[in-house]
């Protein structure tokens, strides 16, 4: 699935990406650090994997879109 990153701390490693609906959906570290990236930019536009559904789904990793 993909989205834009709408916050992000580097000092946590986590943050929040935007759905294309436009629903913020909050990521931690573990899902920043299973992408392997170094650091994200807010706007960039990303892939997420994520489990559950509704108010449990969360994101398990974040990582660059690519074409």
């Amino acid at each position: 699935m993909q989205a834009t990153a709408f916050t992000y701390s580097p000092d946590s490693r986590s943050g929040s990406v935007l759905l294309d609906d436009g629903t913020a959906v909050p990521f931690d570290a573990a899902a920043f650090d299973a992408g392997g990236l170094r650091l994200l930019r807010v706007g960039q536009r990303v892939r997420i994997e994520t489990e559950g559904d509704g108010p449990r789904r969360r994101i398990t990793l974040v990582t660059l879109q690519t074409f």
